[in-house]
């Protein structure tokens, strides 16, 4: 046979026209889905490197035309918008205000004559405009279809016939003109909460009314119960719903004791942090003839207490959470209830919802049951007292306790086993005087102590979520509320795996759920101890999906179980709450609720719990700030924790107090952003500063208002 074999028709090169032909065709047959540049190639048959270049660069002038769009970095879709979109607008401080449309994540510049007085994170109709070659999409705000927020937090400035809300400029680009009429009382320098009732077509600033003053600029409750207005929380519970609670009675009458297991002569305790005073959940053991362990969880029964639809459900709904600041509790239910009625407390009758469990010595289950109870917890163990306990081998109730604890271990040990995630990070915690100001700041760890009591709720939570949702493929599973984690982003775990590799450290980014898991854990136990411990832990973090409530069943990824609820926390979670009353009504043999009304729980439920880490982050971040305020000039040792295109994010080792490095403090050199490399770059001296990196650092400013830490880098 010949060696000169004819050329194979695909062995020509394509033109040009051919290939951009065929990235045309090709996207608009995939109209819905994202390709990088390497899958193009892969699919599209084109191997050889000058094609695979000219591809790279035809993507690059199909999105200048439009015809394509970049929905994450180096990832192309077809451009398949109208011309009109509905979406999220989002006000940046630095004055570049952003469209986000539904179909997609990328950003549309909307500048200010375009805004329409869309405020930051409204739901907005805009209408895309002529695209100019050489600049980015453009929008205009047609309409306002929903504002995320009316109400806003900002210090009063009282002229003589009027006054201005004076606010942070990444909130709103306006100050609020408030007549005088409107005031409510307030002075000038006055923190106040300000509805805008109006913002007439031409006006610059809208026209608002003050609902509430908060008091002096400055002073700690003023501080907190301005960060909980600024994010829509309540800062005050309504005294009528108090007034309400104070008329439930607490008698546990004989006919309701004979509908329950009764568990008051079984040894019960609580084990909870040094200053909690609502205990939702107790332990209780027994060592039955056989030899195996009877262990109840036992969980406030709140729903004996609070009818569905009375005023306390109805507020506790809306809020659907409690909050914890650094300084105080906002509790979701009234204190009587919280911290009376429902809290767990030692030496008296109580009512609960309970998981009962029969383990070997090898805490396998054998069997379990749900049922109403009523208990008598014979001791309120902390957290400490119950370590001291797991350490010593010594204390009251001992035995117990460590039976407990080696049952948990093997728990613990099997959810590892089966893929879960350990991600055991510490917490910021202050020492704070008797006016609120930080005297010290210190870490929380969890310990033996914790880990015992996370992992009988953990159980007890899977247990009720099984309980409902495991049915015979034969069978609909009846509507529940679960608890649920999706898989992690592909693209940030791919980051991730790049970044941590600089380190000398690896990842597996596909494979099984479990092989995936595996080697997140090893991972962090491998960086576990080291300077980059914090760091690495939070990318991986960022990496996983948000968990949320929902009444669609995908499983829980990071703790490796297929069907999980929250169960355990009904004082100051109101899906708990929801879960107690579907729990009643299935084991009573009543018929499916409305998925759609439980699902739309399940959403506000989600959106209020993220709000009230937010608020919470935001009081921690203010507790810093005023922490490092007096410590201006000081130099401490700490790493960077962030870049952006503005600066440098570095963390102080000893106290984890964060703050920002402005580039323009950065002026030996002109430093540029290097996103896909978590890095700032000299320009001409080739100087980075990345992710991770150890440095010096001086307090330069600190700004109680933007609750902001300005650092200066000591060379």
């Amino acid at each position: 046979m010949s060696k000169n074999k004819a050329p194979h028709k695909s062995d020509k090169r394509k033109s040009k026209k051919d290939i951009i032909n065929n990235i045309v065709n090709f996207f608009n047959r995939n109209s819905s889905e994202s390709f990088s540049y390497k899958q193009l190639t892969e699919r599209l048959g084109f191997n050889k490197p000058a094609e695979k270049q000219l591809i790279n660069n035809i993507l690059y002038d199909l999105k200048e035309d439009a015809f394509i769009i970049e929905t994450s970095r180096g990832k192309f879709k077809s451009n398949n918008r109208g011309i009109f979109l509905e979406g999220i607008f989002e006000r940046r401080s630095n004055g570049k205000n952003f469209f986000t449309p539904d179909d997609d994540s990328t950003h549309i510049f909307v500048a200010e004559r375009n805004s329409a007085h869309a405020m930051n994170g409204d739901r907005v109709k805009i209408q895309m405009l002529a695209k100019r070659k050489g600049y980015e999409a453009e929008g205009e705000v047609l309409e306002i279809l929903e504002r995320k927020q009316n109400t806003f937090v900002g210090v009063l400035d009282v002229q003589k016939q009027f006054a201005f809300l004076v606010m942070d400029s990444k909130i709103l680009a306006n100050d609020i003109f408030i007549p005088k009429e409107k005031l409510n009382g307030g002075k000038d320098g006055d923190k106040a909460l300000v509805e805008i009732i109006e913002w007439p077509q031409k006006a610059k600033n809208p026209i608002g009314k003050v609902i509430d003053i908060l008091g002096q600029v400055g002073d700690n409750n003023t501080e907190m119960n301005a960060i909980l207005a600024e994010f829509g929380l309540p800062y005050k519970y309504p005294e009528k719903i108090e007034a309400y609670a104070n008329t439930i009675s607490e008698e546990i009458t004989s006919e309701e004791i004979a509908k329950r297991e009764d568990f008051r002569n079984t040894t019960t305790f609580t084990i909870d942090p040094r200053d909690a005073k609502d205990f939702d959940d107790a332990l209780s053991i027994k060592q039955l003839d056989n030899g195996n362990w009877e262990i109840g969880v036992h969980i406030a029964d709140v729903t004996h207490y609070v009818q569905e639809g009375d005023i306390i459900d109805k507020e506790g709904e809306s809020r659907a959470t409690s909050i914890y600041l650094v300084d105080r509790t906002i509790p979701m239910l009234p204190e009587r209830l919280s911290n009376g009625l429902c809290s767990l407390r030692p030496h008296e009758d109580k009512l609960c919802y309970s998981v009962i469990f029969e383990f070997d010595n090898e805490a396998n289950i054998k069997k379990s049951h749900i049922a109403r109870t009523v208990i008598h917890s014979d001791k309120r163990f902390t957290y400490e007292e119950a370590q001291d306990i797991i350490e010593t081998g010594e204390g009251e109730y001992k035995e117990d306790v460590l039976k407990l604890n080696d049952l948990a271990k093997k728990l613990r040990a099997k959810r590892f086993e089966h893929g879960a995630i350990a991600f055991d990070r510490h917490e910021v915690r202050f020492e704070i005087d008797e006016k609120g100001k930080p005297i010290s700041v210190y870490f929380k760890y969890a310990k033996e102590s914790n880990k015992l009591i996370e992992e009988f709720m953990l159980l007890a939570n899977r247990t009720v979520a099984e309980f409902v949702g495991d049915v015979p493929k034969s069978k609909t599973a009846k509507t529940f509320v679960y608890r649920i984690h999706d898989l992690p982003n592909a693209e940030k775990m791919e980051n991730l795996s790049e970044f941590i590799r600089r380190f000398g450290y690896k990842i597996k980014v596909d494979g099984t759920k479990t092989a995936v898991s595996k080697s997140i854990n090893h991972l962090l136990d491998e960086v576990s101890g080291t300077a980059e411990e914090n760091l690495i832990s939070t990318i991986a973090i960022r990496a996983m999906a948000k968990a949320v409530y929902s009444t669609v069943n995908i499983g829980h990824y990071g703790l490796a179980f297929e069907y999980y609820t929250h169960f355990t926390s009904p004082i100051r979670r109101y899906p708990d709450m929801m879960v107690h009353r579907l729990l009643t009504r299935y084991l009573d043999g009543g018929r499916s609720v409305s998925k759609q009304l439980y699902e739309d729980k399940c959403k506000h439920s989600s959106e209020m719990e993220q709000l009230a880490a937010n608020a919470e982050r935001a009081s921690i971040k203010y507790k810093q700030v005023e922490y490092m305020s007096d410590k201006l000039g000081q130099t401490f040792d700490a790493v960077i924790s962030g870049i952006t295109e503005w600066g440098l994010y570095a963390e102080i080792n000893e106290n984890k107090c964060e703050g920002m490095i402005p580039i323009r403090d950065l002026d030996d050199d002109f430093y540029e952003f290097d996103e896909k490399n978590y890095c700032l770059r000299g320009r001409r001296n080739k100087r980075t500063y990345s992710l991770g990196d150890e440095i010096k650092i001086k307090v330069a400013r600190a700004n109680l208002e933007r609750k902001q830490l300005d650092f200066a880098l000591v060379e």
